[in-house]
């Protein structure tokens, strides 16, 4: 193997992972910025969240499968007088 391959692997390739590394180490460190609490800005004034979702969860449906109850039964079948009628031979 040619000594420039192995340098270029086992250096120069690290460095964009070192830099990485230095730049969430340095976002880690930082302390948030205090809230801006004065009316300057421009646009709606921010509201508290509400602790809950506006809407309520639509109520889940009977659980089926080998841990519930098993599935209703289907409807009996019926045929119609309409759909045995056949057109005369001619």
């Amino acid at each position: 193997m040619d000594v420039w391959t192995f340098l270029w692997l086992m250096v120069f390739l690290k460095i964009p992972i070192v830099g990485l590394f230095l730049i969430v180490r340095w976002a880690v460190r930082q302390t948030p910025e205090p809230a801006d609490s004065g009316g300057g800005g421009i646009g709606p004034k921010a509201r508290p969240h509400h602790p809950h979702h506006p809407r309520t969860r639509a109520p889940r449906g009977p659980r089926r499968g080998p841990h519930g109850e098993p599935a209703p039964a289907s409807p009996p079948r019926i045929r119609t007088l309409a759909a045995r009628r056949r057109l005369p031979r001619v």
